[in-house]
């Protein structure tokens, strides 16, 4: 199956990632994919000590995914992918990975950023970005919890 959803969330791995989103997936492995986070060992252990029982768990820098999704390594696995950034998002898809859908989760507040939602906060970069992965094809979407009725892009961002 591969990827079946990508979400960006700066929280990255958290309690509605494992307790909610997982299970809503159906994954059999959650996917950080995060150039910084990918090298430091205490944050990577930490995540892992979250992940549900029988679900693998990947921490891995941006080339590496595109590497290992090009390569097949993950075509026999329900891959739940988790970024900080939308950036990230385009590079993967640039590089080749299929993204089935984009889900905004939460994105801090911060210098530069405009609330948009509750619990999202963007720049103009990043409304750049979400609007690219629409236009080559991606669905966009605002959804909290699974639970949540899915708005598109358009609803908060125009």
């Amino acid at each position: 199956m591969s990827l079946v959803l990508a979400r960006v969330d700066q929280r990255l791995i958290h309690g509605i990632v494992v307790t909610q989103w997982a299970g809503a997936t159906q994954a059999k492995r959650l996917m950080v994919v995060d150039d910084e986070i990918s090298k430091d060992e205490t944050q990577k252990v930490a995540m892992r000590m979250s992940k549900p029982a029988g679900t693998g768990m990947s921490i891995i820098d941006t080339e590496k995914a595109i590497t290992n999704f090009n390569k097949g390594k993950y075509d026999n696995h329900n891959v739940f992918l988790i970024v900080r950034e939308p950036e990230t998002l385009l590079r993967l898809l640039h590089g080749g990975v299929k993204i089935p859908k984009v889900n905004i989760g939460i994105m801090f507040d911060g210098e530069g950023k405009q609330t948009v939602k509750k619990m999202v906060s963007v720049n103009q970069k990043e409304i750049d970005d979400f609007k690219q992965l629409q236009a080559e094809g991606v669905p966009v979407t605002f959804q909290f919890v699974p639970s949540d009725t899915e708005e598109p892009l358009e609803t908060y961002i125009k």
